[in-house]
């Protein structure tokens, strides 16, 4: 039983930079594996970056740039996307991987704009 809530989007010029927090209502130790996901506009979501107890991955869009981390203890994940270009504007959701239908928060909106 957890809630899954997004923050830390806005409008940042290219180039710049976020921290995106996935803050879990309940535990997230027990979960393996937890990922962020995006959704441009007229695009299917796409998985952008997952982190187990010791490893991540990112999808090659965005290797380089971002970084997945989570905290156990605090029950959060966050992504930190650095170098923004105008194709990362999307919404930003975290969740399992694989995820849950009933881990799906509103996400949060990240523009890149110039």
């Amino acid at each position: 039983q957890v809630q899954l809530v997004e923050s830390g989007g806005g409008v940042v010029q290219p180039g710049g930079s976020l921290r995106l927090s996935c803050e879990a209502s309940g535990s997230i130790a027990h979960i393996g594996s937890m990922a962020w996901y995006r959704q441009a506009p007229g695009q299917s979501r796409e998985w952008v970056a997952i982190a187990t107890s010791t490893l991540t991955n990112y999808a090659y869009t965005v290797r380089g740039r971002f970084t997945i981390s989570r905290d156990n203890a605090k029950n959060t994940v966050y992504l930190q996307m650095n170098s923004l270009k105008p194709e990362d504007t999307a919404v930003y959701y975290c969740n399992s991987n694989p995820p849950r239908d009933e881990f799906w928060g509103q996400g949060t909106q990240v523009t890149v704009s110039p």
